[in-house]
């Protein structure tokens, strides 16, 4: 069990650094990316792909974290 919880770590790992670097630029700058979240985080409209890949990015940090509490929990 925990050699497969290693296994699904790593391959969400890939997965997430896949889906993150797929995702558009939204501006360039630090302020750019503020602007951008707020815009986002208050109801901005996600558009085709980009919508797509903001879900997976959550979803699959999401299952990546859960993976790395069982793996801290079965190796105490």
């Amino acid at each position: 069990m925990l050699t497969g919880l290693m296994i699904l770590e790593g391959v969400l790992s890939i997965a997430l650094i896949v889906v993150v670097v797929l995702q558009s630029g939204k501006s360039a700058g630090l302020s750019g990316s503020i602007a951008g979240g707020a815009e986002s985080f208050f109801g901005g409209k996600h558009k085709g792909l980009d919508g797509i890949l903001a879900k997976a990015t959550i979803v699959i940090a999401a299952l990546f974290g859960l993976v790395t509490m069982a793996l801290v929990k079965l190796m105490q």
